[in-house]
C-alpha cells in the first residue's frame, strides 16, 4: 500500500524554513519533478517574500502550529530548519500524524535520533530522510565500479569535503554550539556515503578542531567496516578515511579509493577549487574520475542520475508502492557513528560502534 493512499496524484508539499536548503535545494529539486509547494513556514520577511514569488498562492505561515492548524493545505511536510530543532519539530508533525521529510541529520545525537523514529513508529508516521547525496553522480559511478569489481579487492577509502574558506560566515551553522560545526553538517553525509558503499561501521577514530569558528570547522575520521559488506563485498574491512574542512587552501583529491586491481580517483568536486583539477584538463566529454594503476589512467564516464532522482523516489513511495528512499534506521545508525566520534575526538581513543 502506499505510504499516503494516494493512487497517482503527486503530493502538495509544505516547506518548513526557506533559507538556504529550504529554497535553494529542496524547493528547486521539488520543482523539478514537478511537486507544488503549497505553503511555507518562515517568519523572515525576505524569505516570505521568496515564496511568494516562486509559489504563487501558497500560504505563509509563522510557525508549526500554524502549519499544522492549516493541514487541509497540503500532504506532505519538508523540514529544513536548523539542526537544533530537527528532532522536535519532527515529534511535532509525528504527533500530528503528518508525512514528512526530515532533512540530514534527524537529531543532533542518536538519543534525539531513536526518539524521533520511536514517535513516529508509534503514530504510524511516515517519514524519510534527506540523505540526497547517495544520487551523486560521484557516488553512482564509484558503485558502479564496485558492482563490476573494476578495483579489485578494496581495502581503503577516502574522501575529501574542504573548502577555502577563512573568513567564517555568520550563520547558525557555523555559531551553533548546539546544532551548527561540520560533524554534524557534513558528516552525516560522508558517513552515510561510505556506509552504503563498504556496509556497517564497526569502530571510529576521529579528530576534530575548531580553527576559526564556535564549532568544528576541521574533521577527521577514519571509520573501520566490517568484511565482506557493502557493495563492494572486500574481503577485507575497509577503512574509511573522511575529511571535513573549511580552512583549507589546498583541498585535496575529492575522492580516492584503493583496491587490488587499482585505483579510483575523482581530483575536484563541484564548485570548490582543488590543485589535482588539473588533471582533468584533457578529460573526455562525459568524464567522472579515474581509473588509475600507478602513472596508467583510463576516464571513467559519468553514471547518469542525480539528487531529484530523492524526489522521485519520495513521490514513487508515497503514491505507488515504491521502497522507502532512505530508510531512517540509516540515519541513525549514522548518528551512532558521529556519537562515537565525539568521544573518539575528545578521548583520543578508537571507539567501537
Amino acid at each position: 500500500m502506499a505510504a499516503l493512499g494516494m493512487g497517482s496524484t503527486a503530493p502538495r508539499v509544505a516547506i518548513v524554513g526557506y533559507g538556504g536548503s529550504g529554497r535553494g535545494i529542496h524547493a528547486r529539486l521539488a520543482k523539478e519533478v514537478g511537486l507544488s509547494v503549497t505553503a511555507v513556514v518562515t517568519r523572515d520577511s525576505g524569505r516570505r517574500q521568496q515564496a511568494a514569488s516562486d509559489w504563487p498562492g501558497a500560504r505563509l505561515h509563522d510557525d508549526l502550529d500554524a502549519l499544522v492548524a492549516a493541514r487541509a493545505g497540503y500532504d506532505l511536510v519538508i523540514v529544513t530548519s536548523p539542526t537544533g530543532l530537527h528532532a522536535d519539530h519532527a515529534a511535532h508533525l509525528a504527533r500530528a500524524g503528518i508525512p514528512f521529510v526530515l532533512d540530514k541529520p534527524i537529531g543532533v545525537d542518536a538519543h534525539e535520533a531513536r526518539a524521533v523514529v520511536a514517535e513516529a513508529a508509534a503514530t504510524s508516521t511516515p517519514f524519510t530522510v534527506f540523505q540526497n547525496r547517495r544520487w551523486d553522480a560521484e557516488q553512482l559511478t564509484l558503485g558502479a565500479l564496485l558492482d563490476r569489481g573494476d578495483l579489485g579487492d578494496v581495502h581503503t577509502f577516502e574522501r575529501r569535503w574542504e573548502r577555502w574558506r577563512p573568513t567564517p560566515q555568520q550563520r547558525w551553522k557555523e555559531n551553533d554550539v548546539n546544532g551548527g560545526g561540520l560533524l554534524l553538517d557534513l558528516g552525516p553525509h560522508l558517513i552515510d556515503s561510505a556506509t552504503q558503499l563498504f556496509g556497517r561501521v564497526t569502530s571510529v577514530w576521529a579528530q576534530t578542531r575548531k580553527l576559526t569558528t564556535a564549532t568544528e570547522d576541521d574533521v577527521f575520521l577514519v571509520l573501520q567496516h566490517e568484511p565482506r559488506a557493502g557493495r563492494a563485498r572486500s574481503p577485507h574491512a575497509v577503512t574509511s578515511r573522511l575529511w571535513a574542512g573549511s580552512v583549507v587552501a589546498a583541498p585535496g583529491p575529492r575522492t580516492r579509493v584503493l583496491g587490488s586491481a587499482g585505483a579510483f580517483l575523482v581530483t575536484s568536486y563541484e564548485s570548490d577549487a582543488s590543485p589535482f583539477e588539473t588533471l582533468d584538463v584533457d578529460a573526455p566529454s562525459g568524464t567522472l574520475g579515474w581509473l588509475t594503476r600507478g602513472r596508467d589512467r583510463t576516464a571513467v564516464p559519468q553514471a547518469s542520475g542525480g539528487h531529484a532522482d530523492f524526489y522521485r523516489a519520495l513521490v514513487d513511495w508515497l503514491t505507488a508502492d515504491g521502497e522507502i528512499p532512505v530508510d531512517p534506521a540509516d540515519a541513525v545508525r549514522t548518528a551512532e557513528v558521529i556519537d562515537a566520534a565525539r568521544i573518539a575526538a575528545r578521548e583520543g581513543r578508537t571507539v567501537t560502534v
